[in-house]
């Protein structure tokens, strides 16, 4: 089962286009300490017979829950890191899954600072937002939003940084049609380029607003 989770959860090493970062300029260093609030729109929901409605989410940071987690999702949010980005891998009755930047350059630079683990104070219920990890020290950009309760994987090291507090009816919608099929390896290579032609409509995030 261990395996088996973690394999699932693998995160894909190994990668500018506009270039929303240099490696020179990607923070990695501590925010206040403060949780933060964000409004995050998202595109291609699947709402009765139409394919390309949207929907807004407030998410909000813990970092009481996750600190070390917190930060690096401030940093990525911070960075525009995550305009763009495709929910690659949706999982019926278990996750939504995004976090691999549409540009591979940009990518492989975040690839590249991986983050420390934090202890798991919270557990993954439906609604939690939690970094995807490989095993112990891998933890980079990829995340994901539990679509129900999954304390299963408390005790495999996934540590929920936040919570959905308003808007799962558009997690709920986001479009699983292409399931587990996107390869991360050619997602790492290729980018939302490669998502684009052979996953056609996939859900997306198309604005990150702060609302603190």
């Amino acid at each position: 089962l261990v395996s088996a989770i973690l394999l699932i959860f693998r995160v894909v090493r190994g990668q500018e286009g506009d270039s929303r970062e240099s490696a020179s300029t990607i923070s990695t260093t501590s925010t206040d300490g403060n949780g933060r609030k964000f409004s995050i729109k998202l595109g291609n929901l699947v709402i009765g017979d139409d394919s390309k409605a949207t929907g807004t989410i407030l998410i909000e940071t813990k970092p009481d829950w996750a600190p070390l987690g917190v930060d690096r999702f401030h940093n990525l949010i911070d960075a525009q890191f995550l305009e763009d980005c495709r929910f690659f891998r949706v999982v019926n009755n278990f996750i939504v899954q995004f976090g691999m930047n549409g540009d591979p350059n940009v990518q492989k630079k975040w690839e590249q600072k991986p983050i420390k683990d934090d202890k798991v104070l919270q557990t993954n219920d439906r609604g939690t937002v939690t970094f995807a990890t490989a095993g112990p020290g891998t933890r980079t950009t990829q995340l994901f939003i539990n679509s129900k309760k999954n304390k299963f994987l408390d005790s495999e090291g996934f540590a929920p940084i936040g919570i959905v507090l308003s808007g799962m009816e558009f997690v709920d919608a986001i479009n699983d049609k292409w399931g587990e099929k996107p390869n991360q390896g050619k997602i790492t290579e290729y980018g939302n380029e490669y998502l684009d032609k052979n996953f056609p409509g996939l859900s997306y995030i198309i604005s990150v607003e702060s609302i603190d």
